[in-house]
């Protein structure tokens, strides 16, 4: 008789983006026949990424394994943290779980994309959804939005603690404050596995809590003498809250500029996030009724996002108002690392209109909110993992979060910085790095999803730095002669007017190659085009020393 013994199920992390980034964030976690994401966020594309709107996760592997994915939890309502969802679900309809504000920013972006039969289901800190294999648990945390919540996944094998994005604010602007007792006791029972957010972990110190900016606010409020322009995160719903107050205090009028930061509004205020004052808020067309002295304007454009409210107001693009002489901008957020030169430019833009521009470097207007390296030491004292991978930032956040973990006694091989796809297994006694899955980037390029590749972005960037040519031959069916042309249009390589030397010439190299062809009786199209290409590549390099991008177009009569 053969007795077959089963092995013991494996406890897998699998992160699909948020390592070696910034954004993107998104991890499977996978226990016998179940698997849950924690988060489905988006990115920005790079100055490389020509045309893209936006990047997210690459999914091939829950695809792979539908049938065990038993839902999306979400951390907050972040674009980085549930920006993918519409995309995500259009091929992958699973159940959501968030808080009452992260299911109503969700909800928004459904209804944008058309997704109706999506099942959301909101929970609070301290509820706990129950699957065959795993418990999943909310926990209060704070963030620079509300609702924020850490993630806790009890497993047979042990918990993982997820901290989602967080800081440690004891004054936060709403009065809830992180759950400090569960996650102590969850450090206390045993913690298998921590996951961290490492984005601040190069500043020392604590994260200042949000309240220091009401008091910079209101500061800015009361010396004002006209009117004032507040560009901040969308999403931030306390610093919102803050300019508000403000503003009712100093009894002046708010009105909105920007899609995203009117959705945030309206959804916040439905919600009871927003605490609006009755008749505070007029429509942005209802401005020139009042004084410049009683207005505000809450605006988008904190990072000089190209199509913002903001960047479209300081390049005189704005449909319905104008930056005038006097006017104050507050710019109340900190750059994000690529950010800084959009920015930079659209400051400089608002002083040459005659604004009064206050921007982080000036005044104590923006506090972050990720949690810098005196919070993080307090988190992992808290919950004491045994095993730790840090998450949410570049290598060198992930690599310095690790070194900090070292430094407060974790031994080094319980540590694991990874990348994206890579495959974490857990069991009772030991972990290791048991391979990867498929991931990467997906670009978003309007409608389509996936469409563009390396092969289309290079062609594009070609396109961009060197430009096109284009050689358009007729010829004949029967002997292979050429009836016309060749014709040469140039786009972004050179003004034909001012270079007819360069293309009638380009012309001759042209025809010398067709002519080589049908000398040696060549006729197919590939071969043709690809003589073409050759001949003209090397002459215009010779020339100008530049590679446009040549495309022959042939036509048979």
């Amino acid at each position: 008789m053969i007795l077959l013994v089963r092995k013991p199920a494996k406890l897998k992390v699998i992160p699909l983006g948020g390592l070696n980034e910034i954004g993107k964030n998104m991890t499977a976690i996978e226990y016998k026949d179940e698997i849950i994401v924690i988060d489905c966020g988006l990115s920005f594309p790079e100055d490389e990424m020509l045309g893209i709107d936006i990047v997210i996760p690459d999914i091939t592997y829950l695809l792979k394994n539908r049938d065990k994915v038993k839902g999306i939890f979400l951390t907050h309502g972040h674009e980085d943290h549930i920006g993918a969802l519409p995309y995500v679900l259009k091929k992958l309809n699973v159940p959501i779980y968030g808080t009452k504000l992260t299911i109503g920013l969700v909800e928004v972006k459904l209804k944008e994309h058309k997704l109706n039969n999506v099942k959301l289901n909101r929970v609070k800190p301290k509820d706990k959804i129950s699957l065959n294999f795993m418990e999943v648990e909310f926990i209060k945390a704070t963030h620079s939005i509300p609702d924020a919540c850490s993630i806790a996944i009890h497993t047979e094998l042990g918990t993982i603690f997820h901290t989602g994005d967080f800081k440690v604010d004891y004054t936060p602007i709403d009065g809830d404050v992180m759950d400090f007792h569960r996650i102590a006791e969850l450090g206390k029972k045993g913690v298998l596995l921590m996951l961290a957010d490492s984005t601040n972990v190069e500043r020392s110190g604590y994260a200042m809590s949000e309240r220091t900016v009401g008091s910079s606010l209101d500061d800015i409020f009361s010396n004002a003498k006209r009117r004032i322009i507040v560009a901040t995160f969308a999403s931030n719903i306390h610093r919102v809250q803050q300019i508000i107050n403000a503003a009712y205090k100093y009894n002046k009028k708010i009105a909105v500029s920007g899609r995203s930061m009117v959705n945030v509004v309206n959804v916040a205020s439905d919600l009871g996030y927003l605490t609006l004052p009755e008749d505070i808020l007029i429509d942005l067309n209802e401005i020139n009724n009042y004084s410049h002295d009683e207005l505000v304007i809450i605006t988008t454009g904190s990072q000089g996002e190209p199509m913002s409210a903001l960047s479209r107001m300081a390049a005189s693009e704005h449909r319905k108002m104008e930056i005038e002489p006097g006017d104050l901008v507050v710019i109340s957020a900190h750059a994000i690392p690529g950010n800084e030169k959009t920015v930079s430019k659209v400051i400089n833009q608002l002083f040459e209109k005659g604004a009064e521009v206050i921007y982080d470097d000036l005044a104590d207007i923006h506090v972050s909110g990720h949690a810098c390296q005196e919070e993080l030491k307090l988190m992992h004292r808290l919950v004491n993992p045994k095993y730790f991978i840090p998450v949410h930032g570049e290598y060198r956040h992930l690599k310095q979060h690790a070194e900090l973990a070292a430094s407060l006694g974790m031994p080094k091989q319980n540590i694991f910085t990874i990348t994206t796809g890579s495959v974490v297994e857990f069991d009772r006694n030991s972990a290791r790095v048991a391979g990867h899955v498929p991931s990467g980037n997906i670009l978003v390029d309007g409608l389509g999803v996936g469409d563009v590749g390396n092969i289309v972005l290079r062609d594009r960037k070609h396109l961009s730095e060197d430009g096109l040519m284009v050689v358009v031959v007729t010829i004949a069916k029967e002997n292979g002669k050429v009836i016309s042309g060749p014709d040469i249009i140039s786009r972004g390589f050179v003004y034909v007017r001012e270079s007819e030397d360069l293309i009638e010439k380009a012309k001759v190299v042209v025809r010398e190659a067709l002519t080589q062809c049908e000398n040696r009786q060549i006729r197919e199209w590939a071969y043709l085009k690809n003589a073409i290409k050759d001949e003209l590549k090397n002459y215009l390099y010779e020339r100008t020393k530049r590679n446009p991008m040549i495309l022959p177009i042939i036509m048979e009569v």
